[in-house]
């Protein structure tokens, strides 16, 4: 009932990192609205984005390939491992609650998550990729076996 093709993994991924990414950077633009902006807030977005991006698109070779490795069907929820999904409950977590305190800045949360959804949005569309590109990821996986 719960199962699904693995390469439907690929495109559940990219829903759920393209939402996150959304909303992330949703939050970063709108304080960006918030404060004076300056042109070295916006190359501290692009120095984050390239950070993670770089982070999470590693990321997504590896879960793409993991995914790849599995038998034909397997649960929806297995298109991360329980190690990525206490990492985004810690984010998630961390995120909301020091917003929440008030510990970070808009200053902050202006450059960071503009540039930390964006990077997230970026993981989400890679995985979409690979979800078009299912049959020649499949082959060059089977190749190198």
């Amino acid at each position: 009932m719960f199962n699904v093709k693995k390469r439907t993994l690929l495109f559940i991924a990219g829903i759920v990192w393209l939402i996150a990414g959304f909303n992330v950077a949703r939050l970063g633009i709108l304080s960006y609205s918030a404060i004076e902006s300056k042109w070295y807030l916006y190359l501290l977005s692009i120095v984050v984005f390239a950070l993670f991006g770089a982070m999470f698109f590693k990321m997504s070779q590896k879960h793409t390939n993991r995914i790849l490795k599995y038998e034909d069907y397997k649960p929806f929820w297995n298109f991360f491992d329980l190690k990525v999904y206490l990492i985004m409950a810690c984010m998630m977590g961390g995120g909301i609650g020091f917003r929440a305190a008030g510990i970070f800045p808009d200053i902050f949360v202006a450059f960071f998550y503009t540039g930390l959804g964006c990077a997230l949005a970026l993981a989400g569309i890679l995985f979409f990729r690979n979800y078009i590109c299912y049959t020649k990821l499949l082959d060059k996986e089977n190749t190198t076996r």
